[in-house]
């Protein structure tokens, strides 16, 4: 029986080998994390900033529904871009099933809520500061857009580093639609799921390192964007 301490000691030779399929599976998420989180935030912040910025009907409808998307369930959303994605759904000729592709549009699907809620918010704040200059100036929907965006946008990427980290640690929907492959579709999350139940520990154990790791240079990452905009807000 091993050790916890022997397995982690396994696990960080591992990781500082550099092995191969080890390099290949953090590669393989951090490609399809961080090209969703680009598509979620091309969504994302433009809906989520005329949200915040303009009144029309429909807004508080549209408000409730974004802050409710948030927290849509992966599996559910694994479910609805598998029967997409499958031979007999509407998207079946392309043959995404099961590619990283697949992966990537379910967890565009999950981030673009999360990435539109927030920055729906903090334009919104931004906004009230800036609405009387803008009619005064008769400042026009897009230049206010842009406006808006610009003078967020420290706290925008702090946004997107949110959907970073939540798309960097789904395994629900890319599970669904990713099928597990080995050098095909597998990437940290179902791999620390498979090989945990294999008791293969040392890679499970290895790659959630990894994870761990990640987490913090985001967190870090959003508290020195934070620190940043503090200090460009006062200079």
């Amino acid at each position: 029986m091993q050790t916890f301490a022997s397995v982690l000691g396994d696990a960080v030779a591992l990781i500082l080998s550099g092995d191969a399929d080890l390099m290949e599976i953090i590669a393989l998420s951090l490609r399809v994390t961080i090209t969703a989180v680009i598509a979620a935030c091309l969504i994302g912040l433009p809906l989520g900033a005329v949200v915040g910025a303009f009144r029309f009907p429909g807004r508080t409808l549209a408000t409730v529904l974004l802050n409710s998307l948030m927290g849509l369930p992966p599996v559910v959303v694994g479910l609805v871009v598998y029967l997409a994605l499958s031979a007999s759904g509407p998207l079946g000729p392309l043959g995404l099933l099961y590619t990283p592709t697949a992966m990537v549009i379910a967890q565009t699907i999950l981030v673009t809520p999360i990435v539109a809620a927030l920055t729906r918010q903090v334009i919104e704040d931004l906004d009230r500061e800036y609405s009387e200059q803008f009619r005064s100036l008769g400042v026009g929907p897009l230049t206010r857009i842009g406006a808006l965006l610009w003078d967020a946008r420290y706290s925008l990427l702090t946004v997107a580093l949110a959907g970073f980290g939540r798309a960097v640690a789904e395994v629900g929907a890319v599970i669904i639609v990713g099928g597990n492959i080995n050098h095909v579709t597998r990437v940290m999350t179902t791999t620390i799921a498979l090989e945990t139940s294999k008791g293969n520990l040392e890679l499970a154990l290895a790659l959630g390192v990894v994870l761990l790791v990640i987490a913090v240079l985001v967190n870090a990452a959003v508290m020195g964007l934070r620190a940043s905009a503090a200090r460009a807000a006062y200079a």
